[in-house]
């Protein structure tokens, strides 16, 4: 795979008193923003293109200087698929992140890189399949069938008191309450009575070690709260287990673990005209963000779903 050539130009925190300049930007460094739905919208992504030769603690070293998740293409390990992709939070390092893939592939498909209708990536929860629609620009990226379980009702009310919710707040739907879902990792879902009260819960409370408590007691790896706000329709917000951030702009597997959750949910019937959601986040951090999640096939959630959405190239600057 040929590096992506560049003429985005960086722009680097400047060293302070005391304290070494941070190390120089990968020259093959481009910044995106997925999912957008308004101005300022969306996830925004740090990708290095061509990260052959990078190391782990300098791929983390760049989610931290920014703030938020980045990916690293590399060369594929098998001349069957198009490239291999890291993702690091500032935190760790992630197996596969929605957003990010997305962004990476229109990346490599603005680049000529990518030049077929379809093609796979590798990443460290697998292989993923990536499609462009020649007629519109849409790129999807594909997501295995989804898993959904119920969390233990006695585990309820310590989720209900980190994000300082009432009994009244957290709704049954179609028998259903606080679910677990995941078509790549597990996320917990979250029905709130209202859009209005989704929007009001207050960050500023959270202990981020009772998050990571709480999402290590239910087997989750993020808090997804949801308001239906329409057919088709959800608002939701994450609260990430342990990712260096209180909140996710955008969370595409988030969004397709939503849709799961929505056949229990009978929010979707996952028949023809009604295969598809439509997933809102983002509007409490001044991000407006929107996630289309299809199954492959009406009628067949088994075969699996499709995460899209619009992806923008933006400036970003270092956090730290």
């Amino acid at each position: 795979m040929s590096p992506i050539a560049t003429t985005t130009t960086t722009t680097t925190a400047p060293a302070t008193a005391g304290k070494p300049a941070p190390a120089a930007d990968p020259a093959s460094l481009r910044f995106v923003t997925v999912f957008p739905s308004g101005v300022d919208g969306g996830n925004p992504c740090p990708v290095v293109t061509d990260a052959a030769g990078l190391t782990e603690d300098q791929m983390k070293g760049l989610a931290a200087k920014y703030g938020h998740e980045a990916a690293f293409i590399l060369p594929a390990s098998s001349p069957e698929h198009l490239a291999r992709i890291r993702y690091f939070v500032p935190a760790h390092e992630m197996e596969m992140c929605g957003h990010a893939t997305l962004g990476s592939a229109w990346l490599l498909r603005q680049a000529g890189v990518w030049t077929s209708d379809s093609a796979t990536v590798e990443t460290l929860a697998g292989v993923f399949e990536i499609r462009h629609d020649a007629s519109s620009g849409r790129i999807d990226v594909g997501q295995p069938r989804g898993r959904v379980e119920a969390v233990a009702a006695a585990s309820i009310p310590r989720i209900a008191r980190l994000l300082s919710l009432a009994p009244e707040d957290i709704l049954t739907i179609n028998n259903h309450s606080v679910l677990n879902a995941s078509t790549s990792r597990f996320k917990t879902l979250i029905p709130i009575r209202s859009v209005e009260r989704l929007q009001a819960i207050d960050t500023a409370t959270f202990d981020p070690e009772e998050v990571k408590a709480t999402c290590d007691e239910i087997n989750s790896t993020g808090l997804y709260p949801f308001a239906v706000a329409g057919s088709g329709e959800v608002h939701a917000r994450q609260f990430p287990r342990s990712s260096g951030y209180v909140e996710d702009a955008a969370t595409g597997i988030a969004a397709s673990a939503t849709l799961y959750g929505a056949l229990e949910y009978g929010i979707i019937s996952g028949a023809q005209g009604s295969d598809a959601l439509t997933v809102y986040q983002g509007f409490a951090l001044g991000r407006p963000s929107a996630i289309q999640v299809t199954l492959r096939k009406a009628g067949a959630p088994e075969e699996g779903c499709w995460i899209s959405g619009k992806v923008e190239e933006i400036v970003l600057e270092p956090v730290v």
